[in-house]
């Protein structure tokens, strides 16, 4: 019998959930969960609320939140592990071992840090004014939540992608140094997600002001809704299907048959007024039940603590026993344990440049090619497919620099004798 996948989900608790959350995080992770032939991990990613956050009640308001919403909308604690991040100190501990593993200009292409860094750019001020230690540091607590449960498959949007490669790069970084430990993730990328606009036709955001929260009281949530931009379209008139935000939130609560009915009442000519009140009723015949559990739980905390109390000892009788076995693969080991014995054969390997390959947000693939410290030598253009990349990659190796992609860029300070060497070396190793 094969063994189970893990799919690993963590949400940041810096925010009241809204109706675009429910949509593209909540409901399909929690009908995820049930697919046999998987283990399912979700949690409270309150330290990554830290980087973002720095106002104490809003973090722990929007932790009871986001836990009590899990709950609400059906995630069952005893089928899957649901944990708050804090809750599991092996976490912070793994952060700091996949830091010293981990090349900065690995973390200088991060595409958050990086948008920070050109934004006071365009400003004309310091490179790195009001930029965080943790916002640069972000990307490895997240390797840390995915590496320390061996989580296969992580769900997120394509803005995510790069977090995973580099969660990959650094796992490859430890497990060449140390050994076989770390299982290497795999972004999981679900394209019939939907995302919701909101009530100005952007997506659905806290940063744009414009969403319509998950479980906000039946009349406010009335409210919101009547709020929705529409068109001048005077009842009677036909009205467009396409790029109507009302429609679209519609479409992602209805049935195909409710979406038919509505997108021929929109060619009758349906008012707005009377299409808002349709939206309601059919978004409040879902998720009133929920708000009823939603409530109750928000009223009683405690009930709360005892769930996450429950999921986090569960989590760390995974995470206390492999934080052991990689202290102990670093060295970081009881002195009367093991003295005087050689160290494994593995640890005399000599280190090798190697080529990365990795998707990135814009949905193309990339390769680069890194010396045996993890510095930076060269860098694909992007490519189509993976096969693509790995067919330039194969005429390196096969070629040298006379088989490489016209697109291929040296890193600042690298030379084409640095790259034409460290090939060489890659041919060397399999030649023997």
């Amino acid at each position: 019998m094969s063994s189970p996948v893990r799919f690993l989900t963590g949400i940041t608790t810096t925010g009241t959930p809204h109706l675009g959350n429910y949509v593209g995080a909540f409901r399909p992770a929690v009908e995820a969960s049930r697919r046999p032939g998987t283990e399912n991990f979700y949690f409270l990613a309150d330290y990554h609320a830290l980087i973002k956050c720095d106002e104490p009640a809003r973090v722990h308001r929007s932790t009871l939140e986001i836990a009590a919403c899990w709950l609400a909308v059906g995630l069952d604690p005893e089928r899957v592990l649901f944990y708050r991040q804090s809750d599991i100190p092996e976490v912070t501990e793994l952060t700091w071992l996949l830091t010293c593993v981990t090349g900065k200009g690995l973390l200088n292409r991060a595409h958050a840090y990086k948008a920070a860094v050109d934004k006071n750019a365009a400003a004309g001020t310091d490179p790195d004014a009001d930029i965080t230690a943790g916002l640069f540091m972000y990307p490895v607590l997240m390797a840390a939540d995915i590496l320390m449960f061996k989580a296969h498959k992580i769900p997120v949007g394509r803005d995510q992608v790069q977090h995973i490669e580099m969660a990959r790069d650094m796992a490859q970084s430890f497990n060449h140094l140390y050994g076989e430990h770390f299982v290497l993730p795999e972004a999981a990328i679900d394209e019939s997600v939907a995302m919701l606009p909101g009530l100005d036709g952007r997506k659905m955001s806290k940063s744009y002001d414009n969403i319509i929260a998950l479980f906000a009281p039946r009349e406010q949530m009335r409210k919101q809704i009547a709020g929705i931009v529409t068109d001048s379209s005077a009842p009677g008139e036909p009205k467009q299907v396409e790029g109507s935000a009302l429609f679209q939130i519609y479409q992602a609560f209805a049935s195909s048959e409710e979406t038919g009915q509505l997108r021929r009442a929109y060619a009758d000519g349906i008012a707005w007024s009377e299409a808002k009140q349709l939206l309601f009723d059919r978004i409040d015949r879902e998720i009133a039940p929920m708000r009823e559990r939603h409530d109750a739980l928000i009223r009683n905390p405690a009930e709360l603590e005892k769930v996450l109390a429950a999921g986090a000892a569960k989590a760390r009788t995974i995470a206390a026993p492999f934080m052991a076995e990689l202290r102990q693969a670093v060295g970081l080991r009881n002195l009367s344990a093991g003295s005087g014995k050689a160290a494994p054969a593995k640890a005399a390997r000599v280190a090798l440049p190697s080529f990365k390959q990795y998707r990135e947000a814009d949905g193309r693939h990339y390769f680069k090619l890194v010396d045996a410290g993890g510095r930076l030598l060269a860098q694909s253009a992007g490519f189509e497919s993976p096969q693509e990349a790995g067919r330039a990659v194969a005429a390196l190796k096969r070629d040298g620099l006379a088989g490489s992609h016209e697109s291929l860029q040296l890193a600042p300070g690298i030379s084409q004798a640095d790259v034409a060497t460290a090939l060489q070396r890659l041919a060397q190793s399999t030649d023997r």
